[in-house]
């Protein structure tokens, strides 16, 4: 313990605390739009447009769609050289509540589509971040767009020292509960609105009520509603059978990824229709999916595939160990999280893409930062850099990273200051998409959310 507590204080010398603050465009630095343009390689084509058009809403949707430009400014920032899982997609809204096997709801990060080994300061430099832009998109002032980044590293820092203290188990076992960070963690006002989210969502997580808002009846049995351009079938009937049959050769692989007892579970169950599902927005474009599954009893079941492709921390950090890039996010989340959905898994699909597969929904609660106030942001921040630390702490030295941070606040300052100036980058690339938007540079679809 006494040898990791001074390895951490001499990574000081080698990278001080303040030297996190810094921020400056490097000389050479990519252009941000020929980097958006690049990670479009691989995705369906008629789908990019929406991506941009997305992307397009605000700086803070923007932000949401530039991991792989951050993941080449963070790579020029300075670091401890300590590695660990990262998330890779670090923002405020990949984090929220989800029900556990034991359906109890809990808090922590919810995306690991670029989960990989990597520095541990880029989880919290892109956390931190998003509280400034978000704080800018409810045009609040300065001063609380910057105390929501630094309560996001504060809280970081001094719940790194607790699971330092305790023991490495703890850190396995521990799970923030959801019912107990709203109760504690939102003004008076704030606290039915977001009590009545929780409730709203446990009620949408439920499969039947999925079956019943998702799809109608055709002949005897369910079939997904189409709504394009988010949720649509393939038009051609005989491709669109040619597509479930690669689906369903596919479970094959995703059901030999799973435990015993959850193929079981999965054997009771089989594919009655598939459809493609557009989501989020750094991965419109990508294969995304739903799979609608019966049991003999008539219990649906929702199943959402997504296409892993190669984390954008990859060039920086490293390739992954794991030539499969479902089993990498699988992985990843496995370790990150306190409770991980029984049904994930992955699989190939007939074209050779990497998927990665669990339940559509499961009590999935996410924060809703447009009604929030300055102190509500400030709240959600401490809860994002309690569940960061959290989920460091099961792969990263705690005690390490402890002693590296200290007791001060020298941390937290300094990783405010680079939200502030990193949000003023952030702010310059959406600019130029704009410009490269209004140029025909590239398409754009408008008006879909």
């Amino acid at each position: 313990m006494a040898e990791r507590r001074a390895f951490g204080l001499a990574l000081r010398k080698h990278c001080s605390r303040k030297a996190h603050a810094r921020w400056r465009p490097p000389h050479g630095r990519a252009d941000p739009v020929a980097t958006l343009i690049a990670s479009n390689r691989g995705r369906l084509k008629n789908l990019i447009p929406l991506r941009y058009g997305r992307m397009m809403a605000s700086p803070f949707t923007f932000y949401r769609g530039a991991a792989a430009i951050m993941a080449g400014d963070l790579a020029r920032t300075p670091a401890t050289g300590v590695m660990l899982q990262a998330c890779g997609d670090c923002h405020l809204l990949n984090f929220g509540g989800f029900a556990t096997p034991e359906r109890k709801v809990v808090f922590d990060i919810n995306d690991f589509d670029e989960t990989a080994i990597a520095p541990w300061e880029w989880d919290v430099k892109r956390l931190v971040a998003s509280f400034v832009i978000a704080g800018r998109s409810n045009r609040f002032s300065k001063q609380a767009c910057r105390e929501a980044a630094w309560c996001a590293a504060q809280r970081y820092r001094e719940q790194m020292a607790e699971y330092a203290a305790s023991s490495v188990l703890g850190s396995w076992y521990a799970a923030i509960d959801l019912e107990a960070l709203v109760t504690t963690g939102t003004d008076e006002d704030f606290r039915p609105f977001t009590r009545r989210k929780v409730l709203e969502s446990a009620e949408a997580g439920d499969q039947h009520h999925e079956l019943h808002k998702l799809t109608h009846q055709e002949g005897d049995e369910p079939r997904i509603t189409d709504s394009p351009p988010l949720v649509y079938h393939i038009d051609d009937i005989q491709k669109h059978r040619r597509y479930h049959r690669a689906i369903e050769r596919s479970f094959a692989e995703y059901r030999e990824t799973l435990i015993p007892s959850r193929r079981v579970l999965l054997d009771r169950y089989r594919i009655v229709d598939v459809a493609i599902k557009v989501v989020g927005v750094g991965s419109v474009g990508t294969e995304c999916g739903v799979a609608l599954m019966m049991s003999g009893n008539g219990d649906p079941l929702f199943l959402q595939f997504k296409e892993a492709r190669a984390s954008v921390l990859e060039p920086y950090a490293g390739p992954s160990a794991f030539k499969h890039h479902g089993q990498r996010v699988v992985v990843g989340q496995h370790i990150m999280q306190a409770a991980s959905d029984i049904l994930l898994g992955w699989a190939t699909w007939s074209d050779g893409r990497h998927m990665y597969i669990r339940q559509l929904s499961d009590v999935k609660i996410k924060p809703v930062i447009e009604v929030m106030k300055p102190v509500n942001l400030s709240r959600y921040a401490r809860a994002c850099g309690w569940a960061l630390a959290r989920a460091h702490a099961r792969s990263g030295d705690a005690v390490m990273l402890s002693a590296y941070m200290g007791k001060g606040t020298q941390f937290e300052d300094a990783l405010a200051s680079f939200a502030v100036a990193y949000a003023d980058q952030n702010e310059r690339d959406y600019a130029k998409l704009m410009k490269a938007i209004h140029a025909g540079r590239i398409p754009v679809e408008r008006g879909v959310s």
